[in-house]
């Protein structure tokens, strides 16, 4: 017997797939839905976006949020690094 979801629910699991970079395992694992009805919801808003201008402005954004989380992480470890080869150095100089 297949469970019912609200739209609400399959919008909240795809924004999370889209836009944070969730695995379909992981969300399927978490919130106790199929892969196949996730892979299934995504495929469905990919649909809409192509057919409705709203979801796709809502998509690009979500793309373009997830670009920036990851440029964001890689910006973040390039600093930590930076910073441990400042310290280093100081201590060298001294």
């Amino acid at each position: 017997m297949s469970k019912h979801f609200e739209p609400e629910f399959k919008r909240k699991i795809v924004r999370l797939h889209l836009e944070d970079g969730r695995t379909i395992r992981a969300l399927a694992a978490e919130f106790d839905v199929s892969k196949a009805s996730i892979s299934n919801w995504i495929n469905q808003y990919r649909e809409e976006c192509q057919t409705n201008e709203e979801a796709q402005a809502d998509y690009d954004s979500m793309k373009e949020n997830l670009e920036l989380k990851k440029q964001l992480r890689e910006l973040q470890k390039e600093n930590d690094f930076l910073k441990k080869a400042a310290a280093f150095f100081a201590k060298e100089i001294d």
